[in-house]
């Protein structure tokens, strides 16, 4: 899927509609600290199998996320897109 670089959108820091920068939304790294990678280091130790609660169902697409930033007031919003794609999203280039 593919979107263009600037877009006009609704900033709710200045409360009107202004010029945002598109950027793509990347995860950073997950930390090796939290509460559930414990939980499950802890389980899988010794002979045990699988922690519960995994998912049974692989989903095959994602809902792409972008970074909306205001060129006013460069407040950053996330804005969804829409529906589940497979495609990655690319920014234009015009």
């Amino acid at each position: 899927m593919k979107m263009v670089k600037e877009i006009n959108a609704f900033c709710p820091k200045c409360n009107k509609h202004t010029q945002h920068s598109v950027k793509l939304y990347s995860k950073g790294p997950t930390s090796g600290l939290s509460m559930g990678t414990r939980r499950a280091m802890r389980k899988r130790t010794g002979y045990f199998g699988k922690v519960k609660g995994q998912a049974s169902v692989i989903k095959v697409a994602k809902r792409q996320k972008v970074l909306l930033e205001c060129k006013e007031c460069h407040y950053i919003v996330e804005r969804v897109m829409g529906t589940r794609t497979k495609k990655k999203l690319e920014l234009k280039t015009q």
